[in-house]
């Protein structure tokens, strides 16, 4: 059975104007041979000026977010397909951060990444649990509820990653031991097989939430982690390509 292909996406957040271009092409400069994907997604603003910077390169242009609306009276939304138009290939859905400050259910995830596959995005699907969950011992119903409520059907035979980020990590400087990353990253995997059949066996499985290049390595090699979603450490290239380098 074919392994999952290793993807990194870098999550610039609410950060970047045009001078963040230069840290964009110094990541497309010094990405040497990786054994996976690597993909970039700035502030909407900047998607199609760092698509045109970076076109020839390795480097995946994606999104922050999408509506899950095609067009029409939404102030404020980027659809899936300006998205794309911009020159977007991949959109992250169900960030913690979305989630929480956004009230976005299960049922609006599903509806974005229905919106993203539509236009031929890959939707990076984010799921995750709070401190207070795992404290209760909750984490893997948690985790493992939001990726049956947060992947519609429309997935099956599509292309799509998942990305663990557990709530309480996102930069904190904290992280979860390997063998908690390894038991949620397992049970996700379970859950997709279960779903997906042979399919959700190729689906790679990020892990998010306070990836650097000091501790990428042990993360990167851990069972069933097929790659990272970073934040804060994918704003400056050094950092950003550390981390590819630990693939």
């Amino acid at each position: 059975m074919t392994a999952p292909t290793p993807l990194i996406a870098g999550n610039w957040k609410m950060n970047g104007l045009a001078a963040s271009l230069d840290e964009a092409k110094a990541v497309a400069a010094g990405l040497g041979k990786v054994a996976g994907r690597v993909v970039l997604c700035p502030p909407a603003t900047l998607i199609d000026r760092i698509s045109q910077a970076l076109a020839g390169s390795a480097v995946l242009v994606g999104g922050q977010d999408c509506s899950p609306e095609e067009a029409g009276a939404f102030t404020g939304d980027v659809s899936a397909a300006m998205l794309a138009d911009a020159g977007a290939k991949l959109v992250i859905v169900g960030h913690s951060e979305r989630r929480a400050g956004h009230g976005e259910t299960d049922e609006i995830v599903a509806a974005k990444a229905r919106a993203a596959v539509r236009r031929r995005l890959e939707p990076i699907i984010c799921v995750g649990e709070s401190l207070e969950q795992r404290q209760a011992g909750d984490a893997l119903k948690v985790v493992t509820g939001q990726v049956r409520g947060s992947l519609p059907r429309e997935l099956g035979g599509k292309a799509f990653a998942v990305a663990y980020e557990p709530v309480w990590a996102i930069g904190t400087g904290l992280t979860p031991t390997t063998p908690e990353i390894e038991e949620i990253h397992r049970a996700i995997r379970a859950t997709l097989v279960e779903m997906f059949g042979d399919d959700g066996a190729r689906v790679p499985i990020l892990y998010g939430g306070s990836v650097k290049p000091s501790n990428a390595g042990e993360i990167l090699h851990a069972a069933e982690v097929g790659g990272a979603l970073v934040g804060g450490a994918s704003l400056k290239a050094a950092d950003f390509l550390g981390i590819v380098g630990a693939l």
